[in-house]
């Protein structure tokens, strides 16, 4: 390896591709065609980043696998970047284990941290739980020890431990110090800041009020049955129940939670559920049906007993009922908190984290952009979605994970 290579090569360690792009931007060679992607990635020009890694791999020849392996990785984390969340798992994989192999365990636990990226934006935590107790960050670069704490960080927040995501966000700000890279300290920071922004709204008595993060989480291990507007369950501290699938009963469920200890007028339930002006015969019937159906989901956790004027709700074993709502209401809340993240997303990345379909997904970007609250930019498959991010809140809660009781 050349010196120029190697100057390169420290320059993009320490967090300065412009410092690389100087020694290496007129060199068409496959190290240089690397050096160069990986800068770009470092600059946000991921497209052309992309082009170069992949000329960069094809031209190194099958006698230098460890050099196409690093190629692989770095393609991936652009992706990742993308958000092409459909890239094949079993490349990735095949090139860590050449890099294990030939013994670069950094750039080896690098894919490693690609995959459980992956797998957080799609809400398959478990999977992610499982691939980060196999990793050991001890003896790795200060840099890729940020990525693993930040990794940790991700699932608890999205699990509400928010002592373990604080104590890895803890020891990332110290990896990041040691790393001395700017861009690492930034994202370190901007994660962190999730903590401390709110998350939620509590509605009681008619009126509500936003929690972080933390409240949430001691809100979930107080025992209060919580009609969840986020996940679209109603749960106390041992059981679930899910009407992600069953609109009007949420619907029902939610008036009834947050009149509760009160009872809720059957023209109020109509309109909450069917969008009915008053409840005539027609609509009382249905009314009756479906608050059958709703007593029989909550059977466990709740009673719902029929009143003078309407209906109420009653906790079986809880001491109190709780509205956990979003900081901003949105009947496209999830699709935003995807997209609050900064990046640019497609609408096949949008459907894979969220589990819909992509015609789905597309009528919900469709309507959010004659809203004005998203920007598409590109056509056909090269199409992306953008979104600026909520000031002042975070969107933990309407991202795709199982929470304390799944």
């Amino acid at each position: 390896m050349d010196s120029l290579i190697t100057a390169a090569a420290r320059a993009l360690a320490a967090g300065d591709p412009l410092g690389a792009l100087k020694r290496i931007a007129l060199r068409d060679d496959p190290p240089a065609l690397a050096l160069r992607g990986i800068a770009m990635a470092q600059l946000g020009d991921l497209v052309r980043a992309k082009v170069l890694l992949r000329r960069a791999a094809r031209g190194f020849g099958a006698n230098e696998p460890v050099a196409r392996a690093r190629c692989v990785v770095a393609e991936a984390e652009v992706a990742l970047a993308t958000r092409e969340l459909k890239w094949s798992a079993k490349s990735l994989e095949a090139a860590r284990l050449v890099l294990e192999e030939h013994g670069d365990h950094a750039n080896a636990a690098q894919a490693r941290y690609v995959e459980v990226r992956r797998l957080v934006l799609i809400g398959r935590l478990d999977e992610a739980d499982k691939m980060l107790a196999a990793l050991d960050p001890a003896g790795l670069p200060p840099a890729v020890r940020v990525v693993h704490e930040l990794a940790i960080a991700g699932v608890g927040m999205r699990r509400l431990r928010i002592r373990v995501a604080r104590d890895a966000l803890t020891e990332a700000q110290q990896a990041a110090r040691q790393a001395g890279i700017p861009a690492l300290t930034a994202e370190v920071a901007s994660a962190a800041r999730l903590l401390a922004t709110p998350a939620a709204r509590v509605i009681t008595d008619g009126k509500d009020r936003l929690l972080r993060l933390e409240d949430v989480e001691a809100l979930h291990l107080s025992g209060t049955l919580i009609v969840d507007a986020c996940r679209l369950v109603v749960r106390d501290a041992t059981t679930a129940v899910s009407l992600a699938r069953r609109p009007v009963l949420f619907a029902l469920a939610r008036a009834l939670g947050e009149a509760w200890p009160l009872d809720v007028s059957r023209n109020a339930l109509v309109a909450r559920a069917f969008r009915g002006k008053r409840a005539d015969d027609s609509y009382r019937a249905r009314l009756r049906v479906e608050v059958g159906r709703l007593r029989r989901e909550l059977r466990k956790l709740a009673r719902v007993s029929a009143t003078q004027r309407g209906f109420a709700l009653a906790p079986r074993k809880a001491s109190a009922i709780v509205v956990l709502a979003p900081p901003v209401e949105d009947a496209n809340a999830a699709v935003l908190a995807c997209l609050a993240d900064g990046e640019s997303w497609s609408s096949s990345a949008l459907a894979l984290a969220l589990g819909t379909g992509q015609r789905t997904m597309q009528r919900s970007l469709e309507a959010l952009a004659a809203a004005g609250k998203v920007q598409a930019f590109g056509r056909g498959r090269a199409r992306r979605w953008v979104t600026p991010p909520p000031p002042g809140f975070t969107t933990t809660l309407l991202l795709p994970a199982p929470l304390p009781g799944d």
